[in-house]
């Protein structure tokens, strides 16, 4: 997958400026895709170069003016291929799971402590998410939207963002959890 491809996605929901799009990644988009700022002014350039989006600008008094950018339906074409080509299998690299792959042969203390920082991260954006999913479903139960809501692309990406850190924060509380255990069995001989 492109940078571009996760812009063209975002910009699905209506028109957005560069900082209004910056946000959306911000909240929805980053438990997926990870983009600075910079990276999606430079994108949004790209895309309109290519016909994929079109900006207009807004005069605004004030404020500075602001470009608005959408999907073309050269960029939906662009999307639907996308979505038609093979996914490759994901993977992971984490320098903490390094760390820990080296736990046997360094001072573990440091290690715990990043695992723990990670579960609590992972904590505050399981508590985002939930807000995020109860925002976009309203009132309705989550069946009743997942069956008829209009649009359940970007709730299907926050449920797996959900699960993600989920795993995420699990698995840190468990090693870190072993570590403690293992330092203080080694301590105890």
């Amino acid at each position: 997958m492109a940078l571009r491809h996760a812009v063209l996605a975002a910009l699905l929901d209506g028109e957005y400026s560069g900082y209004q799009l910056a946000k959306a990644f911000d909240v929805g988009v980053a438990n997926f895709w990870y983009a600075l700022p910079q990276q999606l002014y430079a994108e949004l350039t790209r895309l309109e170069r290519e016909g994929l989006v079109s900006g207009r600008q807004v005069v605004q008094e004030t404020r500075p003016n602001k470009r608005l950018f959408r999907v073309t339906d050269a960029g939906l074409a662009e999307l639907e291929e996308f979505a038609a080509a093979v996914s490759k299998p994901s993977f992971i690299r984490d320098d903490l799971l390094v760390k820990v792959q080296a736990a046997d042969h360094i001072g573990i203390e440091p290690v715990i402590e990043q695992l723990e920082e990670r579960a609590s991260a992972a904590g505050a954006r399981i508590e985002l998410f939930g807000k995020l999913l109860a925002q976009m479903r309203g009132d309705t139960d989550e069946d009743a939207f997942l069956l008829g809501g209009e649009r359940i692309g970007p709730y299907l990406t926050c449920l797996r963002g959900l699960a993600f850190e989920e795993g995420n924060r699990d698995w840190c509380l468990r090693i870190s959890a072993v570590l403690r255990e293992r330092r203080t069995a080694h301590e105890q001989r």
